[in-house]
């Protein structure tokens, strides 16, 4: 059983940015790819990839400028960091892929389904918004963050970002996330797009989420054909990490149920 190291890892290089992937598990298996959320890093999903790895060719990406990968010179946006995965897919050669996504990761992984440049079977999104209104208490949240401030109150992933990035700058990244979570624009939250989503979504909240509502993640679900809603109890916005044997019970049902057979019966 394996889980990400940040030592078996390539680079690739895409707008100007190296990006870091590594790949873990069974390699003849399908895909399964991982993208974290903001300020984190591949390794915030090892809570449930030693399990998966004994059937799945484990796949997962430092966001740019976050984990191993540079920021370049791009600016941050959720399209940006779909168009990140199609690459570091494409380079692989996958064509073919399930994604479990947490956060911001959940927020590209939906657009990546959405664009549908990539065939993705199955999607999970952990605690991820489709969209963000204008009156979303979240907005708030944003809008309040500074380098500062995240280095009180979350010192280890600020230690953990000093010690992987090759070019550190957490003043520039968390300029950069903070406008990446605040964009209204086309290039930001995917909002009504999701409902052109044809594979199988799995949309998973932790209960005690202060980012997403539950309001928002049961309008994600019902927007998607074949979506299934997973509210975890006594978990917060990383439920993989809070409830990692709960989640996994239902990963390994979802990852190999054919929900399209089962809607015929």
């Amino acid at each position: 059983m394996q889980a990400f190291n940040h030592q078996d890892g390539e680079y690739i290089e895409i707008d100007q940015a190296n990006l870091y992937y590594e790949q873990q598990g069974n390699m003849e298996g399908p895909a399964l790819v991982f993208l974290h959320g903001g300020f984190g890093d591949i390794e915030t999903f090892n809570a449930i990839t030693p399990r998966l790895s004994q059937t799945y060719r484990l796949i997962a990406i430092d966001s740019r400028g976050q984990g191993k990968s540079t920021l370049g010179s791009s600016r941050l946006s959720y399209k940006r960091l779909q168009q990140d995965v199609e690459a570091v897919l494409g380079s692989l050669g996958i064509e073919r892929c399930s994604i479990i996504g947490h956060s911001d990761g959940g927020i590209a992984a939906l657009r990546v389904a959405v664009a549908n440049n990539v065939h993705i079977e199955k999607l999970v999104t952990i605690g991820a918004h489709w969209m963000l209104s204008a009156d979303d208490p979240a907005r708030g949240m944003y809008s309040e963050v500074t380098a500062q401030s995240w280095r009180e109150m979350f010192a280890h992933s600020y230690d953990r970002y000093q010690a992987l990035n090759p070019a550190p700058d957490f003043e520039r990244l968390t300029g950069a996330l903070k406008s990446l979570w605040l964009d209204s624009g086309e290039e930001g939250y995917p909002n009504e797009s999701v409902g052109n989503i044809t594979a199988d979504l799995l949309v998973v909240r932790g209960d005690e989420d202060m980012l997403v509502s539950r309001t928002n993640a049961v309008e994600l679900a019902d927007r998607v054909p074949n979506a299934r809603l997973l509210n975890v109890p006594f978990a917060d916005h990383s439920a993989h990490e809070d409830r990692p044997e709960w989640l996994l019970a239902i990963l390994e049902v979802f990852l190999t149920t054919n929900e399209r057979v089962m809607a015929e019966r």
